[in-house]
């Protein structure tokens, strides 16, 4: 039975050998509750900034509202073992989505991700590859990433994850080739019309400096039906530090999860 009190749960997942960590947010109350998997992007530096709480604040503000939320690191991140990989991201997510499909306090029909850049892109992968995933909210998401500065010179790009040290072993990725193809693998171009009949909900920043708005527009695009998008004014890249951008995916996720009204 579910405390009357929201609950935080460390957990640690494990795919492929690796161990993940995680925190579980529950709220107060009966369940079952709509679940919400939340996906951070790639890392940007080394050291994070020690006066950012990040996703558990992020995690706090949705459980508030009623909504089991999951996050976790991915594989090269944080407290996770492992290296960077986007392929490996992808199975680190689907293991996210086993692991709250299992939970009996989860309503195993309203089922959503939430991701932010990186995290965005291998949300949509995911759910045009499980039908699990009832909804997705896609934060500051590029259509391409070889259409961003940071990905076009993919050995630069390659030795900034060691030197911020997401990719952690010398002898890693075993093929650079490879290991750039996964990139293409995941475009959320390719992928984003596949989740129709789900609802998705696109949110950018018309100030975004790392992926330029016009990425959000091309994404709208090949969506299919039901689909939303959220341009934020003034917002930037870091659009889970946009309090209008939060509460555009928070008001819009609160809609599709109402429970139906019965006649």
């Amino acid at each position: 039975m579910a405390s009357s009190a929201p609950s935080v749960d460390r957990v640690r997942l494990e795919v492929e050998g690796l161990q993940l960590a995680a925190e579980l947010h529950l709220p107060g109350g009966k369940g079952p509750h709509p679940a919400l998997c939340i996906c951070h992007g790639v890392p940007a530096k080394r050291v994070p900034d020690s006066t950012d709480r990040g996703y558990p604040l992020l995690a706090e503000k949705f459980c508030s509202h009623g909504f089991a939320v999951l996050i976790f690191n991915f594989r090269g991140s944080g407290e996770s073992e492992g290296n960077f990989d986007i392929i490996g991201w992808t199975r680190d997510l689907k293991t996210a989505i086993d692991y709250l499909y299992r939970l009996d306090t989860v309503d195993k029909s309203r089922m959503s991700v939430m991701g932010f850049s990186g995290g965005a892109a291998t949300s949509i992968y995911a759910a045009a590859h499980d039908e699990r995933i009832s909804s997705v909210v896609s934060c500051a998401c590029p259509a391409r990433f070889f259409d961003i500065a940071e990905f076009s010179r993919i050995e630069e790009f390659l030795g900034h994850c060691r030197q911020i040290g997401i990719i952690r072993d010398s002898d890693f990725p075993p093929s650079i080739d490879e290991w750039a193809s996964g990139f293409q693998d995941i475009s959320p171009l390719k992928w984003i019309g596949k989740i129709s009949p789900r609802p998705v909900l696109i949110v950018h920043g018309d100030r975004d400096e790392t992926v330029p708005v016009n990425h959000a527009r091309e994404l709208y695009e090949k969506a299919g039906e039901p689909r939303d998008i959220a341009i934020i004014e003034g917002g930037e890249h870091k659009l889970r530090l946009s309090e209008a951008a939060v509460n555009a995916a928070l008001t819009w996720l609160n809609k599709i999860n109402a429970p139906a009204e019965k006649s």
